[in-house]
C-alpha cells in the first residue's frame, strides 16, 4: 500500500473509531501533510516524537461536541486523488474548489506541498494529493 494513503486511512479510522490521537511512521510528504491539516484546523496539534528509536508524527484528532455525550469527528471525509497507479495532475487554472470551499485539495507543487487556495494565488499546478472535508 501506498505510504500516503495509508497515513489518510489511519487518520480515517481513528476519528471514526473516536481515538484522542494517531501515530504515523515519519516522512517529509506526510509530515508536510499534517502540517497542513493542523494549519487549517483538521486536526488539533501536530508534532515529531521518538517512539522506540524511530521517529513517528503523532496527530491529535479534532472533535465537535453534538450532545454531552456525543462527539463528532471534525474531518467528515479525507479521500487520495492521485494514487500510484495513477497520478492526477491539475493545472492552475484547473483548481476547483472542494465541497464548495468547505474542504481543502492538497497540492504537491514545485514549492512544496499547499492546500488548493494557496496553489491558485500563488499561481502553481501540480499533483492532486488528496482531499479533506
Amino acid at each position: 500500500m501506498n505510504p500516503i494513503a495509508a497515513m489518510l486511512t489511519k487518520i480515517r479510522n481513528a476519528q471514526r473509531a473516536g481515538h484522542k490521537e494517531v501515530k504515523i511512521s515519519t516522512s517529509k510528504v506526510k509530515l508536510a501533510i499534517a502540517k497542513i491539516l493542523e494549519r487549517e484546523g483538521f486536526v488539533e496539534a501536530v508534532s515529531l516524537q521518538k517512539e522506540n528509536e524511530r521517529d513517528v508524527i503523532k496527530i491529535d484528532l479534532k472533535y465537535r461536541r453534538v450532545s454531552n455525550t456525543e462527539k463528532s469527528p471534525f474531518i467528515q471525509g479525507i479521500k487520495q486523488v492521485s494514487k500510484s497507479g495513477q497520478r492526477i495532475y491539475v493545472k492552475k487554472e484547473d483548481i476547483k474548489k472542494v465541497k464548495s470551499g468547505f474542504g481543502i485539495g492538497i497540492i504537491s507543487t514545485s514549492k512544496g506541498l499547499m492546500t488548493n487556495d494557496e496553489s491558485r494565488k500563488a499561481g502553481l499546478g501540480g499533483e492532486y494529493v488528496c482531499e479533506v472535508w
